[in-house]
């Protein structure tokens, strides 16, 4: 693990601008689940996920492959 891993990145501005982009496309893809889906755990489940995949994607934004703070 790179020494960084558990401290606070500040994303700079173009990686602000791309975790916008990612958001806008999880909340997208989150709507169309809440029309499509029946109302269950399976669906909860997989909006919780989807939840998750988004917060994972900005911390790729925000570091390399080897953990590193990407710059």
């Amino acid at each position: 693990m790179h020494p960084s891993t558990f401290e606070y990145l500040k994303p700079t501005p173009e990686q602000l601008v791309q975790m916008e982009q990612v958001r806008l496309a999880a909340r997208i893809y989150a709507d169309a689940l809440e029309l499509m889906l029946p109302d269950g755990p399976d669906k909860t489940y997989t909006l919780r996920k989807l939840r998750e995949v988004g917060m994972w994607a900005n911390v790729a934004i925000t570091r390399q492959a080897d953990g590193s703070p990407r710059t």
